[in-house]
């Protein structure tokens, strides 16, 4: 039998690096030797700061205490994604955590929400509901229909450091140093060890490359290639600004359509973060910082800095004894806050498919199966906010509403607009009711329902569906406001 992994490299720190060391130590523990090989002088993307709820299946696994967690990473509770301009400019919607509605068996709700059309669609989601009102609390109950799930927006940075502590209390070894030459194997090709500037040799087993968008082992010493995703979403800049925090924090992102890209606004407990993604090709960098500052709610606390990006994915994600996580792996934009998702989506891939011995080849294989299949999902739901929009105002919403998209989520459209009827694809972490909310949100609304829906009278069903909407209301009236819950939990920072 081929020898065991025993040491594991990480290169790169930050969120990617960090996640992955804390998580291999808590699961893997003495099994495994980790070293993490990160400079001080290389700087931090730290635009994530906004995260889906499986996150806090991460914590969980931690061990994290949540208050803990949200006084030192200055975090906030996000239940949505507030979108605006995106259907049509005036227009707006929520993409929630929830679901609206009851469903039940063969027939999802927005089947009879479909036949009455009564009133707004996220009148009957607990999500929306608490995001409208700026209010927050965990509710127990053993009825999916009152369930809010729920995420965070936190300070990446402060979470990087965050992760750093809690991995280095576990065992895992921190080697500050630049990378200046790479050792492979003269026969298998295999990467065998870092040397440093200062000529220290880290050796290792399997390697995590967490180097950001320049791939230091994936791309520069493997080569895998780059798939490229631009004709599909042509945004390739991001400029970001942190400002001066609201009086009181919004428990939801906002996602603001421009004429050639769109604005975040994520609410810290400190401050906001804000930023603008875009096409290059559509608005210059000075006229991109002018939309950007002219769109803040409080006073700028930096200088904006562009981020430059290119949006696709390494062919392969693990080649030989090289496994790329986060910006290494590829890339896609935040407009659905997947960024930190994928990373820990790729860790916990690596986990469940860790190798007792050798690296064998159809590890290898499932592991790039999956993870092509999972970055390709989220690009065709990335894909569908631009695509399925009524804008006309400028040539970049024009040429997105026209272009061709993707198989997979063009026969997905044309299911949907000609019955209501959505099929899970897998590895897709978007459940049918996100997919419902975009499609409605931005205007594509069903020729038809499920025959299920005319099961009952027009007045019977009026008379449930108003029910339901005031029993989805009635928890939002006793909550607190989302900073009154984040100080009575004990997680407000001082």
């Amino acid at each position: 039998m081929p020898a065991a992994i025993e040491r594991v490299v990480i290169v790169g720190g930050g969120t990617a690096g960090w996640m992955a060391a804390a998580l291999i130590a808590r699961v893997l523990g003495d099994q495994v030797r980790t070293t993490l090989v990160e400079s001080e002088e290389i700087g931090i993307i730290g635009v994530g700061e906004a995260t889906i709820p499986p996150i806090q299946h991460v914590n969980a696994t931690l061990g994290i205490d949540e208050a803990e967690f949200l006084r030192e990473t200055r975090a906030t509770i996000k239940l949505a994604i507030r979108f605006e301009n995106w259907g049509a400019i005036g227009d707006s919607y929520y993409h929630t955590f929830g679901a609206a509605g009851r469903n039940i068996a063969f027939c999802p709700f927005h089947h009879f929400w479909h036949r009455a059309q009564d009133r707004d669609y996220w009148d009957y989601d607990l999500n929306a509901l608490c995001a409208r009102d700026g209010k927050f609390a965990k509710l127990r109950s053993d009825d999916p229909t009152f369930a809010l799930p729920y995420a965070y927006h936190f300070d990446s940075s402060l979470y990087g450091r965050f992760l750093r502590r809690y991995s280095e209390a576990r065992g895992v070894t921190r080697v500050e140093g630049m990378v200046s030459a790479v050792e492979r194997h003269s026969e298998r090709g295999d990467i065998t060890a870092l040397v440093l500037r200062d000529g220290r040799r880290v050796a290792g087993d399997l390697f995590i490359d967490c180097s950001g968008a320049r791939g230091l082992l994936i791309q520069q010493q493997l080569n895998v290639g780059f798939e490229d995703w631009g004709h599909w979403l042509p945004c390739d800049r991001a400029m970001a600004v942190p400002s001066e925090r609201f009086a009181q924090t919004a428990p939801y992102t906002r996602s603001i359509a421009h004429g050639a890209g769109w604005q975040w606004r994520i609410p810290l407990q400190h401050r906001n973060g804000n930023g603008l993604v875009y096409s290059s090709r559509h608005l210059s960098d000075e006229a991109a910082a002018t939309l950007l500052l002219g769109n803040l709610d409080g006073r700028a606390l930096d200088e904006p800095r562009i981020i430059p990006f290119r949006t696709g994915r390494a062919r392969r994600q693990w080649d030989r004894n090289v496994v790329a996580v986060g910006l290494s792996s590829g890339f896609l934009e935040p407009l659905e806050s997947t960024s930190i998702y994928l990373i820990q989506s790729a860790i916990v891939r690596l986990l469940h498919l860790f190798p007792q011995g050798g690296i064998a080849p159809a590890l290898v294989r499932e592991y790039n199966r999956q993870s092509q299949l999972e970055y390709e999902t989220v690009r065709d739901f990335i894909i569908l906010h631009y695509h399925a929009t009524r804008r006309d105002d400028s040539a970049f919403w024009r040429d997105l509403r026209a272009m061709p998209v993707p198989d997979r989520l063009a026969a997905k459209l044309e299911l949907f607009r000609a019955s209501g009827v959505l099929n899970q694809d897998p590895l897709d972490i978007f459940m049918e009711p996100s997919w419902v909310q975009v499609l409605l949100g931005q205007g594509v609304v069903p020729a038809a329902h499920h025959p299920l829906a005319d099961g009952v009278g027009a007045d019977e069903l009026a008379a449930q569906l108003r029910d339901l909407a005031a029993a989805k209301r009635a928890p939002v009236e006793q909550m607190p406001l989302h900073d009154d819950f984040l100080r009575a939990c004990g997680g407000m920072a001082a």
